[in-house]
């Protein structure tokens, strides 16, 4: 089974780490301030200072000066160039210390059977492709609301479509072309596969999964687990 193993840590420094945070930001507007790397479809990563996308374009403002307008199929994602210091939550770190541990509970990324039709916007086709990809319907409705917030004709500032926040790119992978992006099943269906892809890529590792899905499986591989960007962070 592919599953989020058990952990043990102490009380004054448990985290609740919510399903839908490793997977979310993908909405925000798009900030210029901090430098950034666009990674390519040929597996180039360029430094880039801000971006812009326009329509099936996007122009990218090169951290060593000049631009670049590239077709939006040719951009596999836009993740941050920078170190996120790890912090603790105030309410958390300002806990006195306690010896006592806490046993965190298992997510089932995948099919067991007994899950229902998730009470959210496009309930039945995330059941139905959960179960046609032996996916947990709870792990898709989840990121279903942390990607897009059920919008099915969200697009982010990055160039990321539909229910699922994927790039064309990533969708023309697993089969499914740009321009079904906008249609619930579609997106479903390309998100369903590359999530299969990246279980069996990362061992069923949720954290490396989710990581994957928000800044790419070459970044996680490089940084042996979930990269130092405060977004995907």
């Amino acid at each position: 089974m592919n599953e989020f193993p058990s952990a043990r840590l102490p009380r004054s420094r448990l985290i609740v780490v919510a399903l839908v945070a490793a997977v979310s930001g993908t909405l925000a507007p798009a900030a210029t301030a901090r430098a950034e790397l666009a990674v390519l479809t040929n597996g180039s990563v360029v430094k880039i200072d801000g971006y812009r996308l326009d329509g099936d374009r996007m122009r990218l403002d090169l951290a060593a000066g000049g631009s670049l307008t590239l077709a939006i199929g040719r951009i596999e994602r836009i993740v941050d160039d920078e170190v996120a210091r790890p912090e603790l939550p105030p309410a958390i770190a300002d806990q006195p210390a306690s010896e006592e541990t806490v046993l965190l509970p298992r997510f089932l990324m995948t099919w067991d059977g007994a899950e229902s039709v998730p009470a959210t916007p496009y309930g039945e086709l995330i059941f139905a492709a959960a179960e046609r990809h032996q996916l947990n319907p709870r792990l898709l409705a989840a990121m279903a609301r942390a990607e897009s917030a059920y919008d099915a004709w969200a697009v982010s500032p990055k160039g990321a479509r539909g229910l699922l926040q994927l790039m064309p790119a990533t969708a023309q992978r697993f089969g499914v072309r740009p321009r079904e992006l906008f249609d619930p099943a579609r997106n479903l269906e390309a998100a369903s596969r590359y999530l299969r892809y990246l279980i069996a890529e990362f061992d069923g590792d949720l954290e490396r999964v989710l990581a994957a899905y928000n800044a790419g499986e070459g970044v996680v591989a490089r940084y042996g687990g979930v990269p130092p960007y405060r977004e995907t962070r």
